[in-house]
């Protein structure tokens, strides 16, 4: 542990896994196990708690606690079901009130917020994202999320933004339905590690390389990286998730259909540079997600 930093609690509350965290930052973790999400919330929780109790026995005590949690979520600090998760798709979780949970348990401050919100914030804090006021941070895993900061703030009104579940112009000749439950082909319903299975018929990862499914599936975040631009002006998109880390090879795929989508309006890379530089991984790689709950237990300190 880096002395003179405070220690911090963190946990990436994801659909599939949950990621418990003991650290200073990013750069300094003295405790990093995981568990899966399952469909039991209590069970789920007490095992998050058990978890961070053995860590703080043995490298002592934690100064705030960061959830980065899977959405929906009501996050109107005033609400009496602020923390709660609220029309989730994971089955068993709806209504779950997990900041109220953690906060009773530990008794510390409480940053809490979406899982990509949370990871926006770290790439912001120590990633590739350091010193920009205006970026986005899209995570492509079981499902599609954006966490969206502008002028140095996230992006929060009545809410969090959603953009995962916009419609989009399907690809030509593409009548595949989509898998979101909600809303069928939004860029979710055919771009997520869920949706690609889906279609593919085998996980994502035993699909082969060359295979359409994954030109079809970079044309759909192709058109959502397309909003993004012309809706806030990103200076730079950070692209990461489970399914990037397994096919990074998606992301030329998806700048080439950006510039082709955009068909000249703008002048991207006049306006930001080698493209190549402005799509681009998460600088903390695999551990953006994670740390972006060490990142909202660092922004939550007094």
């Amino acid at each position: 542990m880096i002395e003179g930093r405070p220690l911090l609690g963190g946990v990436e509350l994801g659909g599939t896994k949950c990621v418990c965290l003991l650290g200073t930052g990013a750069d300094d973790i003295s405790v990093r196990t995981s568990v899966p999400t399952g469909s039991d919330p209590h069970t789920t929780l007490s095992r998050i708690e058990e978890i961070l109790r053995n860590g703080m026995a043995l490298h002592g005590p934690i100064r705030a606690l960061g959830v980065a949690c899977f959405g929906p979520l009501d996050l109107a600090r005033h609400s009496p079901t602020f923390g709660t998760i609220t029309s989730s798709v994971k089955p068993g979780w709806h209504h779950t009130p997990v900041a109220a949970r953690l906060q009773s348990a530990f008794d510390v401050p409480l940053g809490f917020d979406t899982d990509v919100n949370g990871a926006a914030l770290a790439e912001g804090r120590w990633g590739a994202a350091v010193g920009l006021a205006d970026y986005a941070y899209v995570t492509v895993g079981t499902g599609v999320g954006v966490g969206l900061v502008v002028n140095g703030r996230l992006a929060h009104g009545f809410g969090h933004p959603e953009l995962g579940h916009i419609r989009i112009a399907r690809k030509a000749g593409d009548g595949w339905p989509g898998a979101c439950a909600y809303h069928g082909d939004c860029v979710e319903g055919l771009a997520s590690g869920t949706a690609i299975a889906a279609r593919a018929g085998v996980p994502a990862h035993l699909i082969p390389a060359q295979d359409g499914v994954w030109e079809l599936a970079a044309h759909a975040l192709a058109q959502l990286l397309h909003t993004l631009v012309l809706a806030t002006a990103p200076r730079r998109i950070l692209v990461g998730g489970g399914v990037l880390e397994q096919r990074p090879e998606l992301l030329p795929l998806m700048r080439r259909q950006l510039l082709e989508s955009l068909n000249g309006y703008l002048d991207l890379g006049a306006m930001t540079g080698d493209l190549d530089q402005y799509v681009v991984a998460p600088g903390l790689g695999a551990l953006a997600g994670p740390s972006g709950a060490l990142a909202l237990a660092a922004d939550a300190l007094p």
